[in-house]
């Protein structure tokens, strides 16, 4: 299925300050921006994102009045139908300078394993990290697991849209194996935390962007190579300086450690 990339977008989401892609394992258009430039993209990101997230009583991880200006996220992702709804997004944050930045040690606070993934962000910041936050897909949509995929996959764009080497996030411990499938590894020595809630045990993972590709599926790594060809990404290795989008904010086991 074919999606026109510029007709399922509002008229003022058009033009500068945009890059777009396609997914044709999702049959979604994906749009990139920062909040800024596309107010109207990101307040449909922050809705939906609200949506879900409400739907299973963790709207407070969102943190939306904190995040919904825009000013903390660097650059945002959203996925659009056919039909030019929204039904997925993920925002970045970062090039962190400090890893006191780090939104996942608010989750790890006085949690086992705190200092240990402070040293781990820290070690990392020399090299560039970013932190995806806020990742949903709408209940509703058709093919959930192909657009989680791609949601996942976009860890490893907005590192590269942002000069980063690594890309990180906390993520549900059920939709671990997902994201190792996209090249995600698990941080080593950092146990679970409870994060929003009793009901989740939540853990941190890493995508290098230099090795992400010895460990993901072969699939995976063809998806993010053609994504990364239509977003301008050369296959060479990371930049050092980005790639005329976003803004800076405040070996398999070897880079999980």
């Amino acid at each position: 299925m074919t999606v026109d990339l510029i007709a399922v977008v509002p008229r003022n989401s058009r033009g500068r300050g945009v890059r777009r892609y396609y997914d044709a394992q999702s049959e979604c258009a994906f749009f990139v921006s920062e909040p800024g430039v596309q107010p109207e993209l990101w307040d449909r990101y922050l809705h939906g994102a609200y949506a879900v997230y409400r739907h299973f009583g963790v709207e407070h991880a969102l943190e939306y009045e904190t995040v919904a200006d825009g000013a903390s996220s660097a650059l945002f992702f959203a996925a659009l139908d056919a039909d030019g709804d929204m039904v997925a997004g993920v925002r970045m944050q970062g090039p962190y300078t400090d890893a006191r930045q780090a939104h996942a040690l608010v989750e790890w606070a006085g949690q086992p394993g705190a200092d240990d993934l402070r040293q781990m962000i820290a070690d990392r910041i020399p090299q560039g990290v970013i932190e995806a936050k806020g990742a949903w897909v709408a209940r509703d949509a058709a093919n959930r697991g192909e657009l989680g995929a791609a949601i996942s996959r976009t860890v490893l764009h907005g590192a590269r849209l942002l000069g980063a080497r690594y890309g990180f996030a906390t993520v549900a411990s059920f939709t671990v194996a997902r994201h190792e499938a996209c090249g995600a590894v698990a941080a080593e020595r950092i146990p679970a935390v409870p994060y929003p809630d009793e009901r989740y045990r939540t853990v941190p993972l890493w995508w290098d962007t230099r090795s992400y590709a010895a460990s993901a599926e072969e699939a995976q790594r063809s998806l993010t190579q053609r994504e990364q060809d239509a977003l301008g990404l050369s296959t060479a290795r990371t930049p050092d300086v980005r790639c005329g989008i976003g803004r800076p904010t405040e070996g398999r086991r070897g880079h999980g450690r």
